[in-house]
């Protein structure tokens, strides 16, 4: 492998382009500053005779005609032939030198402004053909759908989704889902939000100050907070619950009268439903109190506070009942 010449590696990236150009040389644009310098270096040493009279080729044959080039080639020709090579070799040299002087001074003096016009003057490469035009746009598209898609692979977003509709594709869901609205609703009564503090304006950001509200825990301290919250929690959950565990109709699913098997719920989610909009109802509805355990007061804001009251709370008793029962014909 030849050694590149040194007029070559000194050369920019920009003006290797132009000289790429010059010389005819295809599909330069994708060509590191190295591979240029290769390929010119190739392209003017087997093109001596066509380039070697372009003007702007002459400081690569200079340096291509060192004396270590004359005397190899002075040992092999006679003494005639030699005399004559040295005579064409100093015309040449003598020629190529003022060239390299006005070569050089030009190059010292171009400024930015002359480059681009120099650059304008040259003929600008086009595409064989349009086709090749469309392949390279067909080849750029696949290797940007590419990278989406593996980016889109990597992230993980697709296996994340599958795993947030597989949990949330049940029953227990569904219910978990109802009775966290409900809460939700019952936390904005019986423990709203109070005034904290403010965070500072900041003058680099242009930004005014920000009141900060958080949760009067405080309140956790009085029956104003637990008196709604244990009636919720009994009439939606403790006490559905209960008859759920012990009235589970999953515990003889296809099997026979007589035999046990291990229930598909610990607890009954159409039982559960069942027994909450009835004590939804004669609670909330019908004002039943048990014997003086559930105060009118505590009734009133736990309607208040449910959204819906407690006619949300039976379309939610609703929602989780027609839940199960599709779910046990999808069983079958």
């Amino acid at each position: 492998m030849s050694v590149v010449s040194p007029w070559l590696r000194g050369q920019r990236k920009h003006e290797l382009v132009e000289l790429a150009i010059a010389a005819g040389v295809q599909d330069y644009e994708h060509l590191r500053k190295i591979d240029l310098e290769v390929v010119l270096d190739q392209l003017l040493r087997k093109n001596e005779a066509v380039f070697s009279k372009n003007s702007r080729f002459f400081p690569f044959y200079i340096r291509a005609y060192s004396p270590v080039k004359r005397e190899r080639a002075g040992s092999v020709t006679s003494d005639g032939d030699a005399k004559a090579i040295r005579v064409r070799t100093t015309r040449r040299a003598t020629r190529a030198a003022e060239e390299v002087a006005s070569t050089a001074a030009s190059v010292a003096s171009r400024t930015t402004p002359r480059r681009s016009i120099s650059s304008l003057t040259q003929p600008i490469p086009l595409p064989p053909s349009p086709a090749v035009v469309a392949d390279v746009i067909d080849t750029s598209t696949a290797e940007l759908r590419s990278k989406v898609g593996n980016l889109w692979e990597n992230a993980g977003i697709v296996e994340r989704a599958e795993g947030l509709r597989d949990s949330l594709s049940s029953v227990v869901s569904i219910e978990a889902l109802v009775l966290a609205i409900e809460a939700f609703g019952l936390r904005s009564q019986v423990l709203p939000f109070r005034y904290a503090f403010t965070i500072p304006a900041i003058a680099g950001l242009g930004s005014s100050g920000w009141p900060v509200h958080l949760p009067d825990l405080f309140l956790m301290l009085t029956s104003s907070f637990w008196s709604p919250v244990a009636l919720w929690a009994s009439t939606s959950l403790l006490v559905p619950l209960f008859f759920a565990y012990f009235f589970n109709l999953t515990l003889r699913n296809n099997q026979s009268p007589l035999e046990s098997s291990q229930p598909i719920y610990r607890f009954d989610p159409l039982a559960f439903n069942v027994v909450k909009a009835l004590f939804t109802y004669l609670v909330y509805g019908q004002n039943v109190n048990f014997g003086g355990l559930v105060g009118r007061e505590t009734v009133d804001t736990v309607r208040a506070a449910v959204p819906g009251g407690s006619t949300g709370i039976l379309i939610g008793s609703a929602v989780g009942a027609l839940t199960s029962i599709y779910e046990a014909i999808l069983r079958k």
